[in-house]
């Protein structure tokens, strides 16, 4: 038996290009199928492209880059370079983040989010059709406008094709847009299977029935929360920092609609409650033994496969780990081989 969904790893938000990279190389070694590189303390395409250059068979993927930070222009050029660099490895995963980020952090506009993704996707495929034939340039949405294009600026044709261009979203209307344009839908942490199955999944449909479009072909990728250990020191450790990391989105409006979904709507106003008090530490006791099965698999690395098998079995194409704790070497590779095995 072989695992049901291919398996990627993510590096560990704070590691610099130059360790991302030689990390890089021993997930190829250790067997993963994939590896992703978030934009939080370090450029993701940076240690994407650092780790082009460490390794031979891997998927190498932003998950994600924030779309709204960039010009489609800069990101159609850094995307067509990584896929280059990586000889046709690269997906491009980008998400919206959120107002505050994008007006405050990164002095951007921000504006009907979904709609301004939808036409973020158009424009890059535009720019990467004319350079792949050279006709003239010619988008223009309400968002973005690209109609210069010279041969002295245009790279020509991308020998191994333009990159999957993904979409992370949450809420129904993002998850719409995913099925109309994109190749693939990074689902976010903070889900359950029964949000993907009743929400997640049929905006998808709708998105794809809106643009006249078949999901045959169309990838999820789902980053599980997963409380795993092989003694009980360890599993007890791994369950404490798994409820603070659903306490603490369970805490943000953003993701309320999870919550809601599942009746929690008052256990959403307590947290959230809580964090504006900075009460952090005491957050972790509102996550209950449901809740916490309800987001995470918990157990020993065979206990763990057993139940992202049986969530997510049919509906993942890719999968993997959330972890806000240590996980020894040997029980990341006892979990890998369980879900191969």
């Amino acid at each position: 038996m072989t695992a049901p969904f291919l398996i990627d790893a993510g590096g560990d938000p704070g590691t610099d290009p130059r360790a991302f990279a030689a990390g890089a190389a021993d997930l190829e070694a250790a067997g993963y199928d994939g590896i992703f590189a978030a934009e939080t303390q370090h450029d993701p395409f940076v240690s994407l492209t650092a780790a082009a250059m460490r390794t031979e068979r891997v998927a190498l993927m932003t998950g994600i880059a924030v779309a709204f930070a960039r010009s489609p222009m800069t990101v159609a050029e850094t995307a067509n370079d990584l896929q280059l660099v990586s000889e046709g490895r690269f997906t491009l995963g980008l998400g919206s983040q959120i107002k505050p980020h994008i007006e405050r952090r990164f002095s951007m506009p921000w504006s009907a989010p979904a709609a301004r993704m939808r036409e973020y996707v158009a424009a890059l495929h535009a720019i990467w059709e004319s350079w792949r034939t050279g006709e003239r340039l010619r988008f223009e949405g309400e968002h973005y406008r690209h109609t210069l294009m010279t041969p002295f600026f245009s790279p020509g044709e991308n020998p191994f094709g333009p990159p999957p261009v993904w979409i992370a979203g949450v809420g129904a209307v993002m998850t719409e847009t995913a099925g109309a344009v994109a190749d693939g839908l990074l689902a976010h942490t903070f889900t359950t299977e029964r949000y993907l199955r009743e929400v997640t999944l049929p905006a998808l449909q709708r998105g794809a029935e809106s643009a006249g479009r078949s999901l045959e072909t169309f990838g999820l990728s789902i980053p599980a929360f997963i409380a795993v250990g092989e003694t009980p020191a360890e599993l007890d450790v791994a369950i404490e920092a798994t409820r603070r990391q659903i306490a603490f989105y369970g805490s943000t409006p953003e993701y309320l609609a999870v919550m809601e979904l599942h009746g929690w709507s008052g256990v959403h106003e307590t947290l959230h409650a809580a964090s504006r008090r900075g009460e952090w530490a005491e957050m972790a006791r509102a996550v209950d033994d449901d809740m916490l099965a309800a987001f995470a698999a918990v157990g020993s690395p065979a206990e763990v496969a057993a139940q992202l098998r049986a969530r997510f079995a049919g509906i993942a194409t890719r999968l993997s780990f959330s972890a806000g704790y240590p996980i020894r070497p040997e029980v990341s590779a006892a979990l890998l081989a369980a879900l191969r095995a």
